[in-house]
């Protein structure tokens, strides 16, 4: 019995994660570039039952009996980084990502993603889809929250102003004369698995194959679209319905959970009474 109570409570944490994480997921709906999360519930390792004190052996020919599950468990959130839509705003900082062809890895059949360079606030490189860019007070182009956004050379971004254009190779050009100033980087990360959250639109890469860029790159297409902003990948409707049922789940091992603590109140105060 005690071993059913840990199998239940196993299951309705395991629901819990993943309600919290499409809770994340639907309150980010209308957050551009964000990449909704995915749950993976994977089983504990089974236990081999095996028979004892009893003639299983001489009636079955072994004493093995067979598997007993031990519960789930949440294992991981991994980022599902198809393409959102795109929504026209107007905004000539706003910069929309375009992904066309990109790597896949033969092994794993993992395709690779494309992510804007940002510096982070200890000046490591950190990277996002996020294209809600802005101009600060010292002509620098910068993320929302003021990460500084950075060229092909590992450079920030300095336009002076909002008066510059981006082409579809992501080329900016400032003055009456649309003058080159720099190359906005985009980088092609080999195993989107390997990126961490850590906010802000912001993901930190744990690959052991570095990211290169994909300026200049046969091996990845895409194209940059200023005035526009890649929408969130969230589908509202489905995740409201995966979370109407994760909580049916859930109350479902609850409602057992409280059978098994029933059943062994009786067993303490009526089975075990002496007399």
């Amino acid at each position: 019995m005690l071993r059913g109570l840990h199998t239940t409570a196993s299951a309705m944490i395991a629901q819990q994660r993943r309600q919290e994480m499409l809770t994340d997921n639907l309150a980010n709906a209308n957050t551009p570039g964000f990449k909704a999360d995915q749950g993976s519930l994977r089983t504990f390792p089974n236990m081999l039952i095996q028979a004892t004190g009893t003639d299983h052996s001489r009636r079955f020919g072994s004493n093995h009996v067979g598997e007993l599950a031990t519960g789930v468990y949440m294992q991981e959130r991994t980022p599902d980084f198809t393409q959102g839509d795109i929504q026209e705003t107007g905004n000539v900082t706003d910069l929309a990502l375009l992904q066309g062809n990109v790597p896949v890895n033969e092994e794993t059949g993992q395709a690779a993603t494309l992510l804007y360079n940002v510096e982070s606030d200890d000046g490591t490189i950190r990277y996002t889809r996020n294209g809600n860019f802005t101009v600060d007070g010292g002509g620098f182009l910068t993320t929302s929250q003021g990460n500084y956004v950075l060229d092909s050379e590992g450079e920030r971004i300095n336009t002076g102003n909002e008066q510059f254009t981006v082409n579809e190779r992501g080329e900016i050009l400032t003055g009456p004369d649309q003058q080159p100033l720099t190359q906005l980087n985009v980088a092609i990360v080999p195993d989107p698995a390997q990126l961490v959250k850590e906010g802000n639109g912001l993901l930190r890469y744990e690959g052991e194959e570095p990211p290169v860029t994909a300026v200049n790159n046969d091996d990845a297409e895409y194209q940059i679209q200023q005035g526009f902003i890649e929408r969130s990948n969230v589908d509202a409707a489905r995740t409201m319905t995966e979370m109407m049922a994760t909580l049916r789940s859930f109350e479902a091992n609850q409602r057992m959970l409280q059978s098994y603590d029933k059943s062994m109140e009786r067993a303490v105060n009526d089975v075990g009474r002496i007399g």
